[in-house]
C-alpha cells in the first residue's frame, strides 16, 4: 500500500520489489506495521525498510442484494452530495445572485437525476449484478525487508525488551 504524494519524486526505472535481508515474516499487515513502528520509535532509519505482501489474493465481500429501491436509494444519495457541492461552488463564487435556497434546489435537482442514473444503470445490469460487494486485495504473508547493511542494528533493536518504548 502507498501513500505517496503526487509531489514526491519519483524514481527513474520501473517500479522493482525490494531486495535485501528479510527481518521478518508476520501473518497480518498490523504485526508488520508494529515492528516498523518499534523501529521508527528507535531512531531507526525506517527508509531502508519495505513490508512485502506475499501471495496476493482479491477477496469479494458480498454485503446484500441489489433491487430497485437500492439502487434509486443510492443514486439519490450520490446524487445529493453532487447537488450540494454545485450549490455551494455557486453560493461561494456568486453570493449575491444565490442564496440557501439555491442549494437547496440544487441538492434536490441532484438527488433527483442521480435516482434516475441509480435505476437506470441497474436496470441495464440487472441479469449480470444483482448483488453489492466491496473488494479487498489481501496478503497471506507480509515481510519486512532491511538493507543488508542496516540490518543487523535492526535486531539489535527488536530483540531489547523495551524497543520502542
Amino acid at each position: 500500500m502507498t501513500n505517496q504524494s503526487p509531489l514526491a519524486r519519483r524514481s527513474a526505472g520501473p517500479p522493482t520489489v525490494p531486495r535485501g535481508d528479510v527481518l521478518g515474516t508476520y501473518d497480518s499487515y498490523p504485526e508488520a506495521q508494529a515492528v516498523v513502528e518499534k523501529l521508527s520509535h528507535a531512531e531507526f532509519p525506517i527508509k531502508q525498510l519495505a513490508i512485502i505482501g506475499n501471495e496476493l489474493t482479491t477477496v469479494e465481500r458480498v454485503t446484500g442484494r441489489m433491487s430497485y429501491g437500492r439502487a434509486a436509494l443510492a443514486g439519490a444519495v450520490t446524487g445529493l452530495w453532487l447537488g450540494v457541492f454545485f450549490g455551494l461552488v455557486m453560493l461561494l463564487f456568486s453570493p449575491e445572485t444565490a442564496t440557501v435556497t439555491t442549494v437547496v434546489a440544487a441538492a434536490l435537482i441532484g438527488a433527483g437525476f442521480g435516482m434516475l442514473y441509480g435505476l437506470a444503470s441497474f436496470a441495464v445490469s440487472r441479469r449480470r449484478r444483482d448483488f453489492t460487494s466491496t473488494h479487498q486485495v489481501l496478503a497471506r504473508s507480509y515481510q519486512i525487508v532491511v538493507d543488508p547493511g542496516v540490518s543487523h542494528r535492526a535486531r539489535e533493536i527488536l530483540s531489547r525488551p523495551d524497543a520502542g518504548r
